[in-house]
């Protein structure tokens, strides 16, 4: 098996991307490099990212409605400093649900985010200070 590493770097969402890896057994990674040199795709990741778009758009009406009934933020969703202390100053707790992107601002302290938010559960990337990730732990599914 050829383990190929994929950069989506074509539909950056907050200047981010993530990297995932696949494994592909030498006859399908020997077709994709045939359809690359004839000239299909520039590279081995532009097919594999043309095929996954393709894949999404087929499940395009499902994937809308699991959103809407879950009630997900899809994108991004970013937590300032200053969101989280007015949500403390307000004495609320925040559920993050978010399918793309959700952040914690690099300031937030374990505290603050522990005083804050309530549950996490992102399908996607989530990005937060070491700190933060380890505070909210227990709580991020």
């Amino acid at each position: 098996m050829a383990n190929l590493k994929l950069i989506d770097t074509s539909r950056p969402k907050g200047g981010e991307t993530e990297k995932i890896t696949i494994n592909l057994g030498p006859i399908d990674l020997g077709q994709i490099d045939l359809l690359v040199e004839e000239g299909f795709y520039s590279n081995r990741t532009d097919l594999i990212r043309t095929a996954i778009r393709n894949q999404l758009s087929v499940h395009a009406q499902v994937l809308t409605e699991t959103v809407t009934r879950r009630a997900l933020v899809l994108g991004l969703q970013h937590f300032s400093k200053e969101d989280l202390e007015a949500a403390r100053a307000a004495n609320e707790q925040l559920d993050i649900h978010v399918l793309g992107l959700a952040s914690i601002a690099a300031d937030v302290p374990p505290e603050l985010a522990v005083a804050t938010i309530a549950s996490v559960a992102v399908l996607g990337a989530f990005h937060a200070s070491p700190a933060v990730k380890a505070a909210l732990a227990g709580r991020i599914r």
